[in-house]
């Protein structure tokens, strides 16, 4: 009788543990699964706000497959609305100030592959010289300078490949000054808009990769011949850094800008600062080139490629600096540089951006 008093209190206790699990188990088949995340994503995106001295991973809510694949440098900004990301067949957002790793997707319309950051908002484009414009505060994307390659193959005729391809010029770039000026950064030619783009003018001539940055009025550019400034909103262009080869990138920092320029002759990336709006530069951060027994061994075969600078940004009271090999910091200007301590990732080098005080890092998957 005893053993009867157990066995039905036993009885009783599953029948109550099954009941209670198969709601929650129907309740938790009703749950949408968001295609392409994963909780268990990590190692596309880390951010820092001690200055690169220890690192968050904000991968979290991101597609799965951009673990193997990443993000080119030109599909990811961040600025004082946040940081976005261009991928699949949407624009991923997270807040600057928050404080897990938390994003928000919007299906994007179009399939352009690049953005940038607009005036009033965000910028979407690809080669073609499709774009499309979304305004701050809006979900909405629209077309935007549609005439620019009617307009632009008949100011430049130059037959490359791209109009032997599709009868049109190759877009680079795009960047709107402070004043409402829209310039468009072609592989020949740099365009000019004060109309909202419904005409355009041909500014300048030669190739490289157009990247645009802005700071109390002066403008400066990359191109094949170094780099460019521009003090009347980008009408005219002068050379103010020039070592024979392609200016690489440009950024601006506390009173001046900072510039990485190519010397094919030494076949070093060099980076050079100016705290006069551009007008004189100084050469900073040699320590970061290759050294000359690297140099030799590569010519020679020994090493199949050396660590190159590839950006550098500002971020507080630090410069820091992108390398193929690792990301690097300077208190000093440049004049000292020590190696920032990154989690473990397969990588072909880093793309970098920064807003305020706090960076966000992206390893590269590849070429």
């Amino acid at each position: 009788m005893k053993k009867l008093f157990v066995f039905i209190p036993a009885i009783l206790l599953a029948l109550f543990l099954l009941n209670s699990f198969v709601p929650r188990e129907k309740e938790a088949k009703k749950k949408p699964i968001n295609e392409g995340k994963s909780a268990g994503i990590v190692n596309i995106i880390f951010k820092s706000i001690d200055g690169g001295q220890t690192w968050q991973d904000i991968s979290q809510g991101l597609p799965e497959k951009l673990q193997k694949e990443g993000i080119p440098g030109n599909g990811f900004i961040a600025n004082d609305h946040g940081i976005y990301l261009r991928a699949g067949n949407g624009v991923y957002h997270s807040e600057l100030n928050a404080t897990t790793a938390f994003w928000t997707k919007e299906i994007f319309p179009g399939k352009q592959r690049n953005i940038a950051p607009g005036k009033n908002g965000i910028l979407a484009y690809n080669i073609r010289g499709q774009f499309l414009k979304r305004i701050n505060g809006t979900s909405d994307w629209s077309p935007a300078y549609t005439n620019f390659q009617e307009q632009a193959v008949r100011l430049d005729s130059t037959k490359d490949w791209m109009y032997k391809t599709y009868k049109e010029r190759e877009v680079r770039t795009i960047f709107e000054t402070a004043r409402g000026t829209v310039l468009i950064g072609s592989s020949n030619s740099l365009f000019r808009s004060t109309n909202n783009g419904k005409t355009w003018k041909q500014v300048h001539v030669g190739n490289g990769r157009m990247k645009l940055i802005e700071s109390n009025g002066v403008l400066l550019t990359t191109s094949k011949d170094g780099i460019l400034r521009s003090i009347d909103d980008g009408q005219s262009w002068n050379r103010v850094i020039s070592e024979g080869g392609l200016g690489i990138a440009v950024e601006h920092i506390d009173g001046g800008f900072a510039a990485i320029v190519n010397n094919p002759v030494t076949q070093r990336n060099s980076i050079h600062i100016s705290m006069d709006s551009g007008k004189t530069w100084n050469a900073v951060g040699q320590e970061l080139q290759p050294s000359s027994g690297s140099l030799f061994m590569k010519q020679i075969g020994v090493l199949k490629s050396l660590s190159e600078i590839v950006s550098i940004k500002q971020m507080g009271k630090y410069l820091i600096c992108g390398r193929t090999d690792g990301i690097f910091r300077s208190a000093d200007m440049g004049k000292t540089w020590e190696k920032l301590l990154l989690p473990p990732v397969e990588n072909f080098g880093f793309n970098l951006s920064v807003s305020g005080n706090v960076m966000y890092v992206m390893p590269n998957k590849g070429c």
